[in-house]
């Protein structure tokens, strides 16, 4: 009776160790899948992109369509109802982000973030560029009704919107991000006045967003126009 009951014990502590192993290998995989990579450089080849979460292996395609050549710059409709193009950008730092305007929490404390950054950059000669992933619902009238919540510069503050299928590829091939319907990163991009990515940057960790007011900084200040003073004249009078 006693070996049996013995046995029995030694059992049970043997699974639960296992458990508490198995538990402890668990956490930690969460842990390293889960972990938020931090990005500043633009130091990505053309067929590297910044994995959100494993999510990201089903959103990204790893190579664009057989019969259509890799994107590497756009073309999408703003709340105006123009037709907005990468190349109209060039020359202008520019921030990207993804959003739906019928997401109740995580796009609306983005674009609170946005605002803040318009604020802080407003008149100076930086945009922001805010792409939805609910084409379908976000019309471009809807995002009209949308950008008024948060006092978007229609001059500064862009929201474009276009074919889910299209907004995809421009967030996987252009954007280096992965994109779906309704299923975007909580990463800006900064494009830098050539139109090349300066980095990526995690809205929700302060350091990095502070990080990120500080490269526009640093970029509208390397561009900056050296204020010209008068030259004394030095041409001397003729003696009569």
């Amino acid at each position: 009776m006693r070996t049996t009951l013995n046995i029995t014990l030694i059992l049970m502590a043997a699974v639960l160790i296992g458990l508490g192993i198995r538990s402890f290998r668990g956490d930690a995989a969460r842990s390293e899948s889960g972990e938020r990579i931090e990005v500043f450089s633009n130091s990505l080849s053309p067929d590297e992109f910044v994995e959100e979460d494993s999510l990201a292996e089903n959103t990204m395609p790893s190579r664009p369509p057989e019969d259509e050549a890799w994107l590497s710059r756009f073309t999408l409709t703003e709340r105006s109802g123009k037709e907005v193009s990468s190349e109209a950008l060039l020359g202008t730092p520019y921030v990207v982000s993804f959003f739906y305007s019928t997401c109740p929490s995580i796009c609306v404390r983005q674009n609170q973030k946005v605002k803040e950054l318009q604020d802080e950059f407003e008149g100076q000669d930086v945009r922001f560029v805010a792409i939805s992933v609910d084409p379908e619902t976000d019309t471009p009238e809807q995002l009209r009704e949308y950008a008024a919540r948060f006092g978007a510069d229609p001059e500064q503050w862009l929201f474009m919107t276009g074919e889910m299928a299209y907004i995809s590829r421009v967030g996987a091939e252009v954007f280096r991000l992965p994109v779906d319907k309704q299923f975007h990163s909580e990463r800006f991009v900064l494009v830098d006045r050539k139109g090349q990515i300066e980095g990526f940057y995690s809205w929700p960790e302060e350091k990095q967003f502070d990080r990120l007011k500080k490269t526009i900084h640093e970029m509208l200040e390397s561009t900056a126009k050296p204020e010209t003073t008068a030259k004394p004249e030095t041409t001397a009078k003729k003696e009569s």
